[in-house]
């Protein structure tokens, strides 16, 4: 069972993005999220798909 949640304050701090942001995307559908009571839930495993999907890989790393 996956119990790892995070709010959007979490997520925001986790991608290096805004509150705002994160709202935003959640409601566009682009951050796998859900809603209790009226706030967006994310599942640690979700964010972090998401977060290796759009990191630079090594090869193109820039320096």
């Amino acid at each position: 069972m996956d119990t790892d949640i995070l709010t959007v304050r979490e997520v925001a701090a986790y991608l290096k993005i805004k509150e705002k942001t994160a709202y935003r995307l959640a409601a566009e559908g682009k951050i796998p999220g859900f809603k209790v009571g009226g706030s967006w839930r994310f599942r640690q495993r979700d964010i972090n798909t998401l977060s290796n999907k759009f990191s630079p890989s090594p090869e193109h790393k820039v320096i």
